[in-house]
């Protein structure tokens, strides 16, 4: 069976998907996947922290409507008792629209049998 780390990068990107193409689920819900002290650097180098996330979600609703998000290449690099950094590949594509894709590592902390993500680095693929 898929590590649950690994399930854990497809299952969160199927729920972003859902919001943001659709506004199935709730941004709530979503962000409730993260740690409080969330830390994500994305494709344009702007720190965000789990505030941040937070508000860029709540306000993305339905926001791209047609967007597909495949993950894969998903490797655990480390994996210990409470926790697994994960790297994966991301490509996103929007209808009209080249697609684009990034390499991410993700640091995960494992509590009370709840997989929270607590740092995430992307970096876009030229």
């Amino acid at each position: 069976q898929m590590n649950r780390y690994i399930a854990e990068v497809i299952a969160a990107h199927v729920a972003i998907e859902n919001w943001l193409n659709q506004g199935e689920g709730s941004a709530d819900a979503l962000m409730r996947r993260f740690s409080p002290d969330f830390t994500m650097i994305p494709i344009n180098g702007m720190r965000m922290d789990h505030q941040a996330v937070s508000a860029f979600f709540h306000g993305a609703r339905a926001s791209r409507p047609g967007l597909k998000i495949v993950v894969d290449s998903a490797v655990i690099l480390a994996e210990w008792r409470d926790g697994a950094a994960v790297s994966y590949r991301e490509i996103h594509a929007l209808p009209g629209k080249a697609e684009t894709s990034r390499w991410s590592t993700v640091l995960f902390r494992l509590q009370e049998e709840k997989i929270i993500w607590r740092h995430l680095h992307e970096t876009a693929i030229a």
